[in-house]
């Protein structure tokens, strides 16, 4: 593992005058005052954010789900993993196992039992012990949206709910190609996530209402779409220029009517000169605070955006009133999600001695200057 990325993070490349237009005013200050950072138990991994930051969903590095509350801890669920939670915090979504082992999407509304969700049809195949799974959910629990296999060739995303039971969301393009849905907006319209192109690369993708369509950035299509906000209206994720085959490291967003933005992140000089992503992953619903990474595989620091301004969370953190924030971690790893208001954080890095995940709530962001 690299130790560290150093205390500050290159500014962003972009010119100020794309970061104003995407922020449609004049762009704010991180914010003041002294935030709170709770780290989790180690190898308990944080993956989600519910009820404003009183309820952390994530995986324990051993296997199995968990949620966590400022009340009770770090509770155990059962279950296989984790990938999202309501925006309620009463529905989980991820994986468990059915009676023949095989992995299923499936859903958490307390207990340990977790329901089902099965395949695409009753004929579907698995891919080695893979039937399907849970990326993302509504803000009330009742979409629930993923990946889900039908043999090993390909891989689709897939949108469920009562009504309609799983959808398979399809793709654009002729052939055996994948999608896979990683996210959906609070009020379950739009799903986001990723088309398969035939280099392999993963296209961000977006399904309005069903209806699919591959998010064009400055330099052709984007890579893959992590999450949305409530609406929709904002899109973050990965690989905004993808250019002769190589993907120069840059975060996007997407913004209704405004389209794509990137934000490239410069590799400081004392990082050696691997092939660095920079990963969008959560936003908050007016997009003020964005969580996500500079990112090797593991080998990651989280990175916030503040008004579009990038940060490393240990140099923030440490730099309000935190001295000591991940004092002997290896790294911080990654933002994996953020409240709709934009006031808590959750993750996880390298801790001192194994995988260990972090709860951090900011102080209210204040107005843009």
């Amino acid at each position: 593992m690299i130790r560290g990325f150093g205390r500050r993070i290159a500014r962003c490349t972009l010119r100020a005058s794309i970061v104003l237009a995407w922020l449609g005013t004049a762009e704010g200050a991180p914010p003041q005052g002294t935030p709170l950072l709770i780290t989790l138990p180690p190898e308990v991994l944080a993956s989600a954010v519910g009820a404003n930051g009183f309820v952390v969903a994530g995986n324990l590095y051993s296997g199995g789900a968990f949620h966590w509350m400022p009340t009770s801890g770090v509770t155990r669920i059962g279950g296989i993993s984790v990938g999202d939670v309501s925006r309620d915090g009463k529905t989980i979504v991820g994986q468990e196992a059915d009676t023949r082992g095989l992995e299923n999407a499936a859903v958490w509304t307390g207990g340990r039992s977790w329901r089902l969700l099965g395949a695409l049809g009753p004929n579907a195949r698995p891919c080695d012990h893979l039937l399907s799974s849970a990326h993302g959910t509504s803000e009330d629990g009742r979409v629930v949206v993923g990946l889900a296999w039908d043999g090993c060739s390909y891989a689709r995303a897939f949108r469920w709910e009562e009504s309609t039971g799983m959808v398979d969301l399809g793709s654009l393009a002729d052939g055996d190609r994948s999608t896979r849905a990683d996210g959906v907006s609070g009020d379950g319209r739009v799903v986001v996530g990723w088309e398969e192109a035939a280099s392999g690369f993963r296209q961000g993708a977006k399904w309005v209402d069903g209806h699919e369509e591959l998010i064009e950035g400055p330099a052709g299509v984007v890579g893959e779409a992590r999450a949305a906000n409530r609406d929709g209206s904002l899109i973050v994720g990965m690989s905004c220029q993808p250019v002769g085959g190589l993907v120069r490291p840059a975060a996007w967003t997407w913004r209704q009517g405004v389209g794509v933005t990137c934000f490239p992140v410069e590799r400081p000089a004392w990082v050696p000169p691997f092939p660095y992503s920079v990963l969008m992953s959560a936003t908050s619903d007016d997009g003020r605070v964005i969580g996500g990474a500079l990112t090797f595989g593991l080998d990651a620091e989280s990175v916030v955006w503040f008004d579009g301004e990038p940060v490393f969370l240990r140099d923030y953190l440490r730099e309000h009133g935190i001295p000591d924030a991940f004092e002997g971690w290896i790294n911080t790893g990654f933002i994996t999600g953020i409240s709709p208001d934009g006031r808590t954080l959750a993750g996880y890095g390298a801790g001192p001695s194994t995988f260990q995940g972090f709860i951090v709530v900011l102080p209210e962001l204040g107005a843009r200057e």
